[in-house]
């Protein structure tokens, strides 16, 4: 079928996944909680990476850049199931500060308390993807739960490596 100008095109109004749109519009809203936070964390490990200092240096600065491309990799695939699902993706610093419960970091902090920051990051990031995760599975949206359940286990395996780091 070849269509010649937009308006020939036919009409795709309702969104037809096999969920109801009030369930899609309760998964969205959750998966824009995870959005938030999950860019909050992205900025703070940015922002450590940047200014880690110390004779862990190295060790940390790949640390952090390695865990803020999964963040990156997690902030594109969240935002692209908000939008299947029929929904605008929050994409503002104000959007996203007034839907994020982890809170920016400022000043420059010592490398283990900017460990203790990210290990606090990633634990609250678990439990926000569990309660948007009940969401999803109540609404029997496998695809988002799916999603949720591989980016939990990142975040709890990054939360486990930083406390490693704390250890005797």
């Amino acid at each position: 079928m070849t269509f010649n100008s937009w308006e020939n095109l036919p009409a795709f109004s309702e969104i037809n996944l096999g969920i109801g749109s009030e369930k899609r519009q309760e998964v969205a809203a959750g998966l824009s909680r995870v959005l938030a936070d999950s860019y909050t964390l992205y900025l703070k490990t940015y922002n450590f990476c940047w200014n880690v200092r110390g004779p862990l240096f190295i060790v940390l600065h790949q640390l952090f850049e390695q865990q803020h491309a999964q963040l990156g990799d997690a902030l594109q695939k969240i935002a692209e199931r908000i939008r299947t699902l029929g929904f605008p993706t929050p994409a503002t610093f104000a959007e996203f500060s007034s839907l994020s419960v982890i809170q920016e970091t400022e000043g420059i902090l010592s490398a283990e308390k900017m460990i203790c920051s990210l290990i606090e990051g990633h634990e609250t990031l678990v439990r926000t993807v569990r309660s948007v995760l009940r969401l999803a599975q109540q609404a029997d949206d496998q695809v988002t739960a799916l999603m949720l359940i591989q980016q939990m286990q990142i975040y709890e395996k990054n939360a486990w490596i930083l406390r490693t780091l704390l250890e005797g």
